[in-house]
C-alpha cells in the first residue's frame, strides 16, 4: 500500500523554496528586457511584398567552401527565426559552420491585402524567384534546397515541377502521406467545411493555430511546461531561453486565406501528393520528377509530422540517390536540442558538401 502521508516540515520546506524560486523569477524576467529573435547577422538580398530573402554571415568570418548555396524554405505557420534561435542553439550557425551559404526566406505577416494569395503564388512566383535572384547572383542553374515542415512540401511541390532548378534537396520534418493512423491533426481536419471557414474569417488567424497545435498535447504543452518552468527561474540564462521559446511559440502570423483553403482541401483531406492530384498552377505535382539527390530526415516523436507520413517519401520519388535520418526527439527539439547542433546539422553539412 502506498503512503501518501507527507511529514508538514517536508512540505513547508517546499513551500518556501517554491515562493523563493517565484521571487527570484520574477526578478530574472524583468531584467530579461526584449528577447531578441534570431542571433545570426544576415543581409536582406531580395524583397518582394512581405517576403524578404536574407543571406546569413558566417560568425567566423570564413566564406563558405560549398560554392552550392542553400535556400531554406520554412513553414508559413510561426517564424523561421526557430532555425536561429540563440547562439548554442541554431541550425543555421551549424550549417555555416559546415562551409554551407545559407539563404532563408522570411515570409513575413500576410494582411488583408494578401487573402487571394495561392499555392502557386507562393511556390511558382515568390519561390521561384528566390531561387532565380540567388542563381544569378552565384552563376548557377541550380541551388540547394532545404524545406522544413510545411516549407518542405512546398520544396517538394518546387523540385518536382522545376527538377532542374534544385541540385540537392533536404526535407525536414516535411508531411508527405497526410493520412497515416497516427496524424492527429489531420484526423481534426478531415470533416471540417474549409470553405465556410475561409469565406467567414478571410485570412486564417494564426493564434486560432496556434491554439490548435497546443491543444494536440494540451497538457505538455498549456500546463506541465509552466510547472517545470519554476525550475528554471534561478537562472537569468535560462530564462532568457524559455522567453524566446515562448516568444516564438506565441509569434504565429495569419495565413492567407486562399493558399490556407487550398493546403488543407489539397493535401490535409485530399491526400494529394500520395493520389497524384495535385496541380500548382499551370504544372502538375508529380514527385516521380523528382530525380536529384534527397536527404530526408523526420523526428521520431513529432506529434505535428510523424515520422510515417515522412517515409513514405522514398518510395515516390525517382532520385537514385535517397536517404534518410531519424532523429530521436520531436518537431521541434530537431532544431534546438543539443543532440541535433551536434549530430544532425552537421550530417546535413556533410551530405551536402560530399554531393
Amino acid at each position: 500500500m502506498i503512503n501518501f502521508q507527507i511529514r508538514p516540515d517536508k512540505l513547508a520546506e517546499e513551500m518556501v523554496d517554491y515562493s523563493r524560486k517565484l521571487g527570484h523569477g520574477i526578478e530574472h524576467m524583468i531584467a530579461a528586457g526584449d528577447i531578441d529573435t534570431g542571433v545570426t547577422a544576415r543581409t536582406p538580398v531580395y524583397q518582394e511584398d512581405k517576403l524578404v530573402l536574407y543571406r546569413y554571415d558566417n560568425p567566423s568570418g570564413k566564406k563558405a567552401t560549398n560554392t552550392i548555396p542553400l535556400l531554406i524554405v520554412y513553414a508559413l505557420v510561426n517564424r523561421p527565426y526557430m532555425t536561429d534561435i540563440q547562439e548554442d542553439r541554431s541550425t543555421i550557425r551549424g550549417l555555416l559552420e559546415t562551409g554551407q551559404d545559407v539563404y532563408l526566406i522570411d515570409w513575413g505577416y500576410p494582411d488583408s491585402a494578401d487573402f487571394g494569395l495561392t499555392m502557386d503564388d507562393y511556390i511558382n512566383g515568390y519561390i521561384d524567384r528566390c531561387v532565380d535572384h540567388i542563381c544569378t547572383a552565384h552563376g548557377l542553374d541550380a541551388i540547394n534546397v532545404l524545406g522544413i515542415c510545411q516549407g518542405g512540401t512546398f520544396s517538394l511541390c518546387y523540385t518536382a515541377t522545376h527538377p532542374e532548378k534544385v541540385r540537392n534537396l533536404v526535407a525536414m520534418v516535411t508531411p508527405v502521406d497526410f493520412h497515416t493512423p497516427d496524424d492527429m491533426l489531420s484526423a481534426w481536419v478531415q470533416n471540417i467545411d474549409i470553405d465556410i471557414l475561409v469565406d467567414t474569417l478571410g485570412n486564417i488567424p494564426g493564434e486560432m493555430l496556434n491554439w490548435t497545435f497546443l491543444s494536440l498535447k494540451p497538457f505538455s504543452l498549456t500546463g506541465q511546461k509552466y510547472v517545470n518552468m519554476v525550475d528554471l527561474l534561478d537562472d537569468p540564462k535560462k530564462v532568457r531561453n524559455f522567453l524566446r521559446m515562448e516568444k516564438w511559440i506565441f509569434d504565429s502570423p495569419d495565413q492567407a486565406g486562399e493558399t490556407f483553403r487550398q493546403f488543407i482541401k489539397e493535401f490535409y483531406q485530399g491526400n494529394g501528393l500520395i493520389n497524384g492530384n495535385i496541380d500548382i498552377g499551370e504544372n502538375h505535382v508529380d514527385l516521380a520528377n523528382i530525380t536529384c539527390p534527397v536527404l530526408n530526415i523526420y523526428a521520431l516523436q513529432d506529434h505535428l509530422v510523424p515520422p510515417d507520413a515522412s517515409r513514405v517519401l522514398g518510395g515516390h520519388v525517382s532520385s537514385d540517390d535517397y536517404s534518410e535520418q531519424a532523429f530521436p526527439g520531436g518537431h521541434i527539439g530537431i532544431y534546438v536540442s543539443g543532440r541535433a547542433q551536434k549530430e544532425l546539422t552537421p550530417a546535413i553539412g556533410k551530405w551536402l558538401n560530399e554531393r
